[in-house]
């Protein structure tokens, strides 16, 4: 992991494409401004963990439904 130090202000450019800048620090928030194309995807890492996590459920539910119709249709 690369770790930065930045301050207010400051940004990291990430490609071509990405800029991550520190828009504020307020005790111990920091508010971080991203600019990208709008084909990247961008989520808080909790909401991403959960989305992965309900299309694993999602996956495991449709592959144990398609077992269970092919079973019922033999």
């Amino acid at each position: 992991m690369l770790v930065l130090t930045r301050k207010q202000s400051e940004a990291i450019q990430i490609g071509e494409d990405i800029e991550i800048e520190v828009i504020a620090i307020e005790g111990e928030q920091v508010k971080l401004g991203i600019r990208a194309p709008k084909s990247v995807d961008i989520y808080r890492k909790e909401i991403y963990v959960d989305i992965t996590n309900q299309n694993n459920e999602a996956a495991i539910i449709d592959k144990n439904l398609l077992q269970f119709l092919k079973n019922n249709n033999s």
